[in-house]
C-alpha cells in the first residue's frame, strides 16, 4: 500500500513511463541497473526498459536477468529490419519535421572524429527513429541513459527527435578517458539534468561542462539490496580466503595481484575470481606459473555472488580505474573487510574503518595490505565488516538512492514553473 500512497502523491507529476536506455541490457557486470530498476518500480514508477544490443542468452546469468530481457525493447535487432526501419523514420519525420531535422542536424555535428565516427552516428540517427517511436507508443515522458559513451550519443538524438527531456548517469572511468570525443559537454548541456554516481564523477562533469549547467550535476549513488547479503562471520579456518569480482580485462589489475600474491610466498593465502573477459586464460596461466592458489569461477548469478562473499574472508578490487565498485559494497554490505586501490570515486565508500586503500600498479603496497589482512585477529575484522556495512546502509543503500531518482524525473516531469518553484 504504500507504494501507491507514495506514487499518488510525490511523484504525482509522472503521467507516464520513464524509459531506461542501456547499450546492453541486462547485463552480467551490471547488475546495478537492474537493481536500479527493481526499485524504482517497488517507488510505483512505470520503467520501460531499452537496450541498443540484446545480451547473449548464454550470459544471462540468473532468472533475474532473463525475466529482464524478455520484457526490454531491443533498438538494434528492431532496426534491422528493413520496412519497420523505414516505416518508423517516415512516421517520425511527419509526426514533427522540425524536431526530425534538428535531429539530423544534431547527430551530424556531435560524432566523434573521422569517417568511423561519422558512420556510427548515421548508425545511432537510424536507430533513434526505431527507440522514438517505440517511446511514443508507449507514452514515455523522459528517457534516462546509463553512461556517457555511444547509447548516450543515442539518447540525445533520440530526446531530440522525440521532443523528450532525457538524463544519463556518468559513471567512469571510460567516458572521462575522452570526455570531448564523447561529447561530455553537450551532453550535459542538453540533458535535464545529469547523474553523477559520486563526487568524484561530479568534479569531472564539472570540469568538462559550462559552469551555467553545474545545478543541474546530481550525485545519486548506485546501490545494493542490503538484504540479499548476510552478515554472519566467516567460517573459521587456517589462513586466508580472499574474493575478486569483476570482468576479466587489464583495468582491473588482477596481474598485479597476483603478482602481489606470489611475493608473500603464502600458499595459506588463497583467491577465487568471479567473472570472466579476455584475460582469463592469460590470468590463468600467469597463477599457476605464479603458484598461486586461484579458481576461477566465471559468472554467477547476484544470489551465488552473495553466497560466495558469505564464505570469503575479504574481498579485493586492485583496479587502475573505478567509479565506485559496486562490488565492493557488495562485499561491505556482506560485513568483509575490503582490500582496494584509492582510484575514481572510491575512497567515497571504502573508509580506512572498513579496510585498506593502496595505491594502483603497486604489488608491494597490495601485498602488505593483504598481509595485514591476514595477521588481524578475527573480532578486528568483524569490527571491520560491521562498519563497512553501515556505510553502505547510509549511503549505498538502493531503495533510498531511487527515491533521490525518482524525485528527479518527477520534477522533470512536472512543469517549467512548477520546476522553477522547487529550484
Amino acid at each position: 500500500m504504500r507504494d501507491t500512497e507514495v506514487r499518488d502523491t510525490e511523484f504525482a507529476s509522472l503521467q507516464g513511463p520513464i524509459a531506461y536506455l542501456t547499450g546492453q541490457y541486462p547485463r552480467a557486470s551490471h547488475t546495478f541497473i537492474l537493481r536500479e530498476v527493481t526499485a524504482l518500480r517497488r517507488l510505483g514508477l512505470d520503467i520501460c526498459t531499452c537496450s541498443v544490443r540484446r545480451e547473449p542468452e548464454e550470459e544471462l546469468i540468473g532468472p533475474e536477468e532473463a525475466a529482464a530481457q524478455a520484457e526490454t525493447f531491443h533498438v538494434l535487432q528492431t532496426a534491422r529490419r528493413p520496412f519497420r526501419l523505414i516505416s518508423d523514420h517516415v512516421a517520425a519525420l511527419l509526426r514533427a519535421p522540425g524536431a526530425y531535422l534538428s535531429a539530423l542536424t544534431l547527430a551530424a555535428r556531435t560524432g566523434r572524429p573521422g569517417l568511423v565516427g561519422t558512420l556510427k552516428q548515421i548508425g545511432y540517427f537510424l536507430e533513434a527513429g526505431v527507440l522514438a517511436r517505440h517511446l511514443s507508443q508507449r507514452g514515455v515522458v523522459h528517457l534516462h541513459n546509463h553512461f556517457a559513451d555511444s547509447s548516450a550519443n543515442l539518447a540525445m538524438i533520440t530526446a531530440q527527435m522525440a521532443r523528450l527531456p532525457y538524463s544519463f548517469t556518468l559513471h567512469g572511468p571510460a567516458e572521462l578517458f575522452e570526455p570531448q570525443s564523447w561529447q561530455l559537454g553537450e551532453k550535459i548541456a542538453r540533458a535535464r539534468f545529469t547523474v553523477c554516481i559520486s563526487a568524484f564523477a561530479r568534479s569531472q562533469a564539472m570540469l568538462f561542462s559550462d559552469r551555467a549547467h553545474w545545478d543541474g550535476l546530481k550525485i545519486v549513488h548506485c546501490g545494493v539490496e542490503i538484504s540479499r547479503y548476510g552478515a554472519a562471520p566467516p567460517p573459521q579456518r587456517d589462513g586466508l580466503d580472499l574474493l575478486f569480482v569483476g570482468r576479466l580485462t587489464g583495468i582491473k589489475g588482477i596481474f598485479v595481484l597476483l603478482q602481489a600474491l606470489a611475493g608473500l610466498g603464502r600458499p595459506d593465502i588463497r583467491l577465487t575470481l568471479i567473472g570472466d573477459g579476455p584475460d582469463r586464460g592469460d590470468l590463468e596461466a600467469e597463477a599457476a606459473r605464479l603458484g598461486v592458489p586461484a579458481r576461477f569461477l566465471g559468472y554467477r548469478s547476484q544470489a551465488e555472488v552473495a553466497d560466495t562473499l558469505s564464505d570469503a574472508d575479504a574481498l579485493v578490487l586492485p583496479s587502475f580505474a573505478e567509479g565506485v565498485p559496486v562490488v565492493l559494497m557488495e562485499a561491505m554490505a556482506s560485513a568483509r573487510p575490503v582490500i582496494a586501490t584509492h582510484v575514481g570515486g572510491v575512497r567515497e565508500l571504502v573508509a580506512p574503518e572498513a579496510g585498506w586503500l593502496v595505491a594502483p600498479g603497486d604489488a608491494n603496497s597490495l601485498g602488505d595490505a593483504i598481509r595485514t589482512l591476514a595477521e588481524t585477529p578475527e573480532d578486528a575484522r568483524a569490527d571491520m565488516g560491521r562498519a563497512g556495512r553501515a556505510i553502505v546502509e547510509d549511503a549505498f543503500n538502493v531503495d533510498r538512492e531511487a527515491a533521490k531518482l525518482a524525485r528527479l524525473f518527477a520534477r522533470s516531469a512536472a512543469p517549467t514553473s512548477a520546476r522553477a518553484d522547487r529550484a
